[in-house]
């Protein structure tokens, strides 16, 4: 009896444990296996369906974490198996957005009730879908000095004194100063450091988050984010909204991943702008002798804080090699929801419109983006290093292991005959564009790949051998 009493506790404990690896919040480097994509929770679908148009954009229009279960197909089908969601708290007025936290406690009513947002996570997981919670530290609600309304921080005393950031090259004022006149919390008073971190820790375990996106990282100063994301124990990604690529690396000690902001600017200005994609090269060498690891930065085209891109510049050619350069280049992508609908919103919040009645899945953008991930996934591009392969100013080609992408920034034809090829492109080699995998095949012959872009198009080859033939 002693025997198989023991046998019993030892089993229970080895359950016990394979539960929570199960439920364990994801690392860094599992999450380089993801691709994210980005919903505004109160915009991507109601709890009963209706697709009954937003009257005002500046307040809520109904989204809700219901509506997001009753959809995950949408988002799963198109190969995206990681979703980030907007902060939770309960928020001030009409702050639809989540960035403007009243309740530290309280779910959001408007998204749902807190076993909703459960059965969300559950459902992902039973997917395998990721979570990634959108999360505020820096600041609560607009309510000025009135902080006997934010809970927890409902004393003057948790605040900096009120100024306002004028000079973002100081970085004292920064972190100092509020961002729009959000009251801006003080990390450096203990209830305030240590109430923030046990949140972001309770919430994760509570709630079973993946990961989480950090806002506003340069307001706050870098040690507490390292103490911060330490108790998240998990991948988290943080937004530095700036172009250098030298003072975004300098959070990566203190926040494991940073939104890829450099690039960002870069591919606006090789796509818009017209500019060499030489800058390519530039940025990708860059990035790498200064970010402690430029693999797990997040990389996108647009997001919730830009004007969309089709919005500044309609040329969806265009749009199409920046989309394809940010879901392969090193890197973890996220693409912000509607861009599979081909949106052009411009300025906050009509950047921010509602997916409901245009979830079409038979769209030409939603199968050019479904082609795009779905190909990233299959060929574990995340295992192989971002390799240059040729390079002018109106084109540029890479590879990920045996793909192999060819990008322009122009509408005049490019015919480059490669011979710096991955080394399992040998003599004979047949290889396929993805998104005409019948039709346009090229034969590696005497060492050279002829490669051939007409009117602005991406392509992304893979060796005939790795299709499925339907």
């Amino acid at each position: 009896k002693v025997i198989k009493m023991k046998g019993v506790a030892l089993l229970l404990i080895t359950l016990i444990g394979l539960a929570t690896i199960a439920s364990a919040a994801h690392s860094t480097q599992e999450w380089k296996q993801r691709t994210i994509y980005q919903i505004i929770t109160d915009r991507f679908a109601r709890t009963d369906g209706s697709t009954a148009p937003c009257s005002d954009l500046h307040k809520y229009c109904g989204g809700t974490f219901k509506g997001i279960q009753d959809n995950l197909d949408y988002i799963k089908s198109m190969g995206f198996d990681a979703i980030w969601i907007s902060p939770i708290p309960e928020n001030f007025g009409d702050d639809y957005h989540g960035y403007g936290a009243l309740d530290w406690y309280t779910i959001n009513p408007h998204f749902g009730t807190e076993d909703e947002f459960k059965s969300l996570i559950s459902a992902m997981h039973a997917k395998d879908m990721w979570l990634m919670l959108d999360v505020v530290a820096n600041h609560v609600a607009y309510i000025d000095l009135d902080f006997e309304k934010v809970n927890p921080f409902n004393k003057a005393e948790y605040y900096h004194a009120k100024c306002q950031i004028n000079n973002w090259n100081d970085e004292n004022e920064v972190e100092y100063c509020r961002l729009s006149n959000l009251p801006d919390l003080n990390q450096d008073h203990p209830f305030v450091r240590s109430t923030l971190k046990s949140w972001i820790k309770d919430i994760i375990t509570k709630y079973d988050i993946d990961g989480i996106r950090i806002d506003t990282v340069p307001e706050v100063k870098r040690q507490f984010w390292a103490e911060y994301t330490q108790e998240a124990g998990c991948y988290a990604v943080g937004e530095v909204f700036n172009g250098d690529v030298s003072y975004v690396a300098s959070y990566q000690p203190y926040v494991p991943a940073l939104l890829n902001y450099p690039a960002y600017f870069t591919l606006k200005g090789v796509w818009m702008g017209g500019q060499s994609m030489y800058n390519l090269r530039n940025l990708i060498n860059d990035e790498n002798q200064k970010f402690k690891d430029a693999t797990i930065l997040g990389t996108f085209t647009d997001n919730h804080d830009n004007d969309r891109f089709l919005h500044d510049h309609g040329d969806v050619k265009n749009y199409q090699n920046a989309l394809v350069f940010a879901l392969y280049m090193q890197g973890i992508p996220i693409v912000y929801y509607g861009a599979e609908q081909g949106f052009n919103g411009g300025q906050d919040p009509a950047n921010r419109e509602v997916l409901w009645g245009h979830m079409d899945t038979n769209s030409e953008w939603y199968k050019f983006i479904s082609t795009i991930v779905q190909t990233r996934k299959k060929h574990h591009v995340w295992d192989f290093p971002h390799v240059e392969r040729y390079v002018t100013d109106n084109f540029y080609a890479f590879s990920r292991g045996d793909v192999l992408i060819a990008t322009t920034n122009s509408h005049a034809q490019q015919s480059i005959a490669m011979t710096y090829l991955p080394d399992s492109y040998k003599q004979g080699t047949v290889v396929c564009n993805v998104f005409y995998p019948t039709q346009d095949c090229a034969t590696v012959n005497g060492g050279a790949l002829k490669v051939v872009l007409n009117d602005g198009e991406v392509k992304i080859y893979v060796p005939q051998t790795t299709l499925v033939t339907e």
